[in-house]
């Protein structure tokens, strides 16, 4: 590999990253990939306790496809075992633990969505629970011997915990181990993550080197703010967008996003150079946000359902119109609860919606409502907006 092919795939790679332990170590194993003509093996731990892939997690998917439009392949560790126990990273609580047909189910709808992304000729798919599911009590008793009760506070999290007297449950301690141990299973050379998996991905290249292999690169991708421009993208913060939503759905949310996150969007979410994106952000704001739009959507849905989802957009918002299609909700009650007609029509927790109606962002027939307890008296064909693009017809 040239130095000037090594330089681009190394910038390629660390476009936008958090963390890279270490980019020397990344040239080194590209250079050796290539004069060896192995592709690197690059591991990914998904924990399917939320089968709907958003923006957000789609953050690591690319950079994950980036690695196999370089050559190298995807291993994606499907974590039937561990989500029975349940990631503690950035928890303040003991999260409740999934039963293995829940994880299966949620595995399976993850697979239907993931080659949106990916190369499928490039993947291989693994269930950690075919090794650790297969562990002895010695074998468990060998691996959690690896790592001192002290080394396990030095995580943020537990020690919080630790000091507000809340409690941490010892299988607790085993999730980073495990993940660990899928790493010395698969021999990672690379393991990707969000920056909240910093710790979990550092115990990997302590246990490959305990158990003599080399010591994987840790690529950690940055936590991508939801459409509130504050918060991480979730979808029980309803600040999300979900990459098999509607491309006019789409289009609409990305045009609510606060202008300060739109530099980090284009950086993570879209294939504009870094010199275009800043070209394009001293520009108009609202032209900025249309361009992003026509981007992300390209990516899911195409152009031309990109440039359908802006004609829609202009027509509807800049002209004030109500859209001629969108969603119907049959209602059988007599009356409903307003928080509770937002999250029938839309989706999302009723805590965010509460948030919504005391915003004063939501509206019937176009009536504002501005009590959080307000009751709808159910009549067919009612029109329901919530923010500024979102709307539903009562059936």
């Amino acid at each position: 590999m040239q130095t000037t092919e090594l330089q681009n795939a190394l910038d390629t790679l660390a476009r936008g990253a958090d963390s890279l332990i270490s980019c020397d170590e990344l040239g080194a194993k590209l250079q050796k990939s290539a004069q060896t003509k192995t592709p690197l093996r690059i591991k990914l731990g998904l924990d399917p306790t939320a089968p709907d892939i958003h923006l957000g997690f789609a953050v690591v998917l690319r950079k994950l496809r980036a690695f196999q439009d370089l050559g190298h392949e995807a291993h994606l560790i499907i974590g039937d075992f561990t989500a029975q126990i349940g990631d503690p990273s950035g928890k303040s609580k003991t999260r409740p633990q999934l039963t293995h047909e829940q994880v299966r189910h949620n595995a399976q709808t993850y697979k239907e969505q993931l080659f949106r992304i990916l190369d499928e000729s490039k993947t291989v798919i693994h269930f950690n629970g075919d090794w650790l599911g297969k562990m002895s009590f010695p074998d468990v008793v060998r691996l959690a011997s690896k790592y001192t009760v002290a080394q396990m506070l030095e995580r943020e999290d537990f020690s919080k915990r630790l000091e507000n007297h809340q409690p941490i449950a010892l299988h607790e301690f085993l999730y980073p181990l495990c993940q660990g141990q899928d790493s010395v299973e698969i021999r990672a050379d690379v393991e990707l993550g969000g920056s909240d998996q910093r710790f979990n991905n550092l115990v990997g290249r302590e246990l490959q080197r305990a158990n003599g292999q080399e010591a994987q690169v840790v690529l950690l991708m940055p936590i991508l703010v939801g459409l509130d421009g504050s918060q991480k993208m979730s979808k029980s913060l309803g600040n999300y967008v979900g990459i098999s939503e509607a491309p006019n759905e789409v289009f609409g949310k990305l045009m609510s996003l606060p202008d300060e996150a739109m530099r980090q969007y284009f950086t993570l979410c879209t294939d504009v150079s870094l010199e275009e994106i800043e070209a394009i952000l001293g520009g108009h704001p609202m032209e900025a946000k249309k361009r992003l739009g026509r981007e992300i959507l390209g990516i899911y849905h195409g152009i031309e359902a990109a440039r359908g989802a802006q004609e829609a957009f202009e027509k509807q918002f800049s002209r004030g119109e109500v859209p001629d299609e969108m969603p119907e909700i049959r209602i059988e009650a007599a009356q409903i609860g307003v928080a509770q007609l937002l999250q029938r029509c839309f989706g999302g927790s009723l805590s965010a919606a509460r948030r919504m109606i005391a915003q004063g962002a939501v509206s019937i027939d176009g009536e504002k409502i501005g009590d959080e307890n307000a009751v709808f008296e159910v009549r067919s064909g009612a029109v329901v907006k919530m923010g500024k693009r979102q709307f539903a017809r009562v059936k």
